[in-house]
């Protein structure tokens, strides 16, 4: 059964966890997204445990910058991106990517099967880098997540070539920009999402945020 409603967001505990266990329907991660909530399976004894963290991790677009590395990687690279066209295979690898000083993966085959589910109903995204060589085209990178109406989360990324999920969310971050798009929740600041010009906010400030984007419509960007 798909939850109806959330904790207030203002109980969640200093890590940021809110609430503990329920399902991942579609209308349950619907729900959370709206509420500025996510879910994030963080142990055996938490396998389904939904997070509201204070701060937040966010990217403004008019703040995004890139490094003098990576625009010489921009000049020479023959890597494309394409979006949502891999994307089980896309959060299928992130699960199995390997993080430094993590020993297991919270993307669960409970979180895989259900984000493929929201996919599948048009609230989940990925952007796919590729290389072309010999006539074959494979995937060496890329980054998913959840769109709802102007509002974009990501949620996790990977990369087995340098650079390749930083190219993933430079050219989704440059689509996004096109479709009026000012900035995108990355929940936490990695140092990728840093070295980006991604910064934390203020809970109440995202939730401001957040109220201002139009997401009780539920139009399906096309990106």
């Amino acid at each position: 059964m798909a939850i109806l409603n959330f904790p207030p967001i203002h109980q969640a505990d200093e890590n940021g966890l809110l609430a503990v266990g329920g399902d991942l329907d579609v209308k349950s991660l619907l729900k959370a997204y709206q509420s500025g909530i996510f879910p994030w399976p963080i142990s055996e004894d938490f396998p389904l445990a939904w997070f509201a963290p204070n701060p937040r991790g966010v990217i403004d677009f008019d703040e995004f910058h890139l490094s003098k590395s990576f625009k010489k990687f921009l000049n020479k690279t023959e890597m494309t991106v394409e979006f949502n066209q891999n994307f089980e295979n896309v959060i299928i690898n992130c699960s199995l990517a390997s993080r430094k000083d993590q020993a297991g993966t919270w993307i669960t085959d409970e979180i895989i099967e259900s984000y493929i589910n929201l996919h599948k109903a048009g609230y989940a995204y990925s952007a796919e880098t590729y290389i072309f060589k010999d006539g074959m085209k494979r995937m060496v990178g890329g980054l998913y997540g959840t769109c709802i109406s102007q509002f974009f989360s990501g949620e996790s990324m990977y990369h087995i070539e340098d650079n390749a999920s930083k190219f993933a969310l430079y050219k989704l971050i440059e689509k996004l920009k096109t479709m009026g798009v000012k900035w995108l929740d990355t929940q936490m600041v990695t140092p990728v999402v840093q070295a980006m010009g991604g910064k934390e906010i203020d809970r109440s400030v995202f939730m401001k945020r957040l109220s201002k984007t139009d997401i009780d419509s539920f139009l399906i960007p096309s990106i």
